[in-house]
């Protein structure tokens, strides 16, 4: 069991420290980094899942991204620690975020990953939007959280304006 929460100042070490154990060194490197530079994330849709014991098992965390004139949400990254994976944690964290971002009005969301593993979760190749270089095109997800979200919408995924 694990209880699901909104991030906080106060997680950002073990989030950080969690995102380090699972994914390879140079990280922050990657194009979809870019577009998060400067720009705050969406506090209610980032999520920390800790276990039992208070211990940071998973974190999800979305940006604000646009595609041309349009708001989009940017989903990642999402990591479960390697001793809590095949347990349905990321599910979890997918499943509760994108049901919250629906509740709070957000219409579109987009992700670099696995076809395989976020089709399960609603989400399905897009080729109409292109992620900065040296992203794979076909990595480039999409999710529309309110139907026809992502008809006509074409172009490239740029940073959203920071809050002032």
């Amino acid at each position: 069991m694990y209880n699901l929460t909104e991030e906080t100042a106060d997680d950002w070490w073990e989030v950080e420290a969690l995102y380090d154990t699972c994914f390879a060194p140079g990280r922050e490197a990657l194009s979809s980094y870019r577009l998060r530079e400067g720009v705050p994330r969406v506090g209610p849709l980032s999520l920390v899942a800790r276990d039992a014991d208070g211990i940071v098992s998973g974190a999800v965390r979305y940006w604000p991204v646009r595609v041309g004139e349009h708001h989009a949400l940017l989903l990642g990254p999402i990591a479960v620690h390697p001793t809590r994976q095949g347990e349905g944690l990321g599910g979890q964290l997918i499943q509760q975020s994108l049901g919250a971002a629906r509740a709070l009005g957000w219409t579109r969301v987009l992700l670099v990953g696995d076809a395989p593993y976020y089709q399960r979760f609603g989400f399905h190749p897009i080729t109409t939007v292109q992620m900065p270089p040296p992203t794979n095109p076909d990595r480039i997800l999409a999710q529309a959280l309110k139907p026809g979200a992502w008809d006509g919408l074409e172009g490239p995924v740029t940073r959203a304006a920071p809050n002032p």
